[in-house]
């Protein structure tokens, strides 16, 4: 199985409205072998990765997607669940994705939802490397792979302040997207397009930001406008 390419559509798409990665996956010689046809193929995946159990599928229930894979299920459909997975442990709930065929034969496309398109793209390399050593029966230690996984959310994920008004932007529908590897995010489309990095926003002047990021001047001016405000003072010393 190979992964041909990954693109990530990031506003949009037609797959949803939301940011996902679509990859297109080629099974090669495993093409017309289906989950239950690869001798332990099925208790291989769930040992590495026993949290597939709370997988729904099509099936609708707890356990729905084991069902698909003891009664077969081609090895693109596995690869969106572990994705998905992966991207869950690491730290990100994603429960959205979809496997569809195309054209060519044994050419498939998985498409995942994402947060954060680096943990995904990770845990999309990580799932076909999971996915490829149960086919092969080959060692593989899912749990050191979670683990670094997270350390990747830690390192690329947004910061507390930017991802509480993020979370509050998803609570309400709106729809956003990260612009680098920083806190700049994207609110909306169009003319109703805005943005904000960390907790400034695109309205926020400059001086004001100045002024805030000096807390001794800042409790100043607002004690002389009558807000009321701790006592404190700059030391030098202990």
């Amino acid at each position: 199985m190979e992964l041909r390419k990954v693109l990530a559509l990031r506003g949009p798409n037609v797959w949803a409205g939301f940011p996902v990665l679509e990859a297109w996956v080629d099974l090669r010689e495993w093409k017309d072998t289906s989950s239950e046809m690869i001798p332990g193929f099925n208790e291989r995946l769930m040992q590495g990765l026993p949290t597939l159990i709370d997988h729904r599928c099509s099936v609708g229930e707890r356990g729905g997607f084991l069902q698909r894979l003891q009664r077969g299920t081609y090895l693109a459909h596995v690869l969106e669940h572990v994705a998905l997975e992966l991207q869950s442990l690491a730290g990100r709930e994603i429960g959205f994705g979809r496997t569809r065929e195309t054209s060519a034969k044994g050419v498939y496309l998985v498409v995942v939802k994402y947060h954060d398109e680096t943990l995904a793209r990770a845990a999309l390399d990580t799932a076909h490397q999971l996915v490829m050593a149960a086919v092969h029966g080959a060692d593989f230690d899912a749990a050191a792979a979670v683990t670094r996984l997270r350390e990747l959310a830690q390192d690329v994920c947004l910061g507390p302040s930017t991802r509480a008004v993020v979370d509050a932007a998803r609570r309400r529908r709106i729809p956003f997207r990260r612009l680098n590897a920083g806190n700049l995010v994207q609110f909306g489309w169009g003319r109703k397009l805005r943005r904000i990095i960390a907790a400034a926003t695109d309205r926020t002047g400059a001086i004001a930001q100045e002024i805030a990021q000096d807390k001794d001047l800042t409790r100043r001016l607002l004690r002389e406008i009558g807000v009321p405000v701790p006592d404190g003072w700059p030391v030098m010393s202990a």
